[in-house]
């Protein structure tokens, strides 16, 4: 079975330069914490170093995850956190 959805927190890039340039039918969800240290690291790519777009940026296209009280790069499933709630939804298929 294909995954119906991908979901990104703190990602540095996933070598592509858009959500539609990973080829997938699957939704494609990202989140960015704004004390997330990953935030610093340049997105680029170049001569197969790095990684590429920043998959939470309006431009790359995913859809967007709540992460604005996510601690840090490692707060994403702490309980009680928005990033949390949301990937539970999006894992049961509740949200679209």
């Amino acid at each position: 079975t294909d995954a119906s959805d991908i979901v990104v927190f703190g990602s540095p890039g996933m070598r592509a330069d858009t959500a539609a340039d990973l080829h997938t039918r699957a939704r494609v969800w990202a989140a960015r914490g704004p004390s997330d240290w990953i935030g610093d690291v340049p997105n680029v790519e170049f001569a197969g170093l790095g990684h590429g777009a920043d998959p939470a940026s309006a431009a790359f296209g995913a859809r967007t995850v709540p992460a604005g009280d996510v601690h840090g790069h490692t707060g994403y499933l702490v309980p009680g956190t928005q990033s949390l709630v949301a990937f539970a939804a999006i894992a049961k298929g509740e949200v679209r």
